[in-house]
């Protein structure tokens, strides 16, 4: 897992046109806006969540985001424990992103 800040995170997504970014907020946090391309997927519902991407592919790269960036480093590890790749967490989460790139 690498930790990147906001210019970091979105340099390195623009260069992976495979790359699956992934929101692990709650459902009302997403509904206030997502950066465009985003899956949602609540972590604090973690079965739910370790259900779902235990069925995704281990070999793309995931750029994995949350509020704070508390939420989604946690999702990284547990990403990487079950034998995720290429994981990239974005340093500070949402707070830290400029916010006139959001989709509502």
């Amino acid at each position: 897992m690498k930790n990147l800040n906001a210019s970091q995170w979105e340099r390195k997504l623009a260069d992976h046109k495979d790359a699956v970014i992934l929101d692990v907020r709650t459902p009302a946090e997403c509904a206030q806006g997502t950066i465009p391309g985003a899956r949602c997927l609540d972590f604090y519902n973690l079965e739910a969540f370790t259900d779902e991407i235990r069925t995704w592919d281990k070999h793309l790269p995931y750029f994995v985001y949350c509020r704070s960036g508390q939420r989604s480093h946690q999702a990284c590890r547990l990403m990487e424990s079950l034998g995720f790749e290429e994981i990239h967490n974005l340093d500070g989460g949402m707070l830290a992103w400029p916010g006139g790139s959001l989709r509502m």
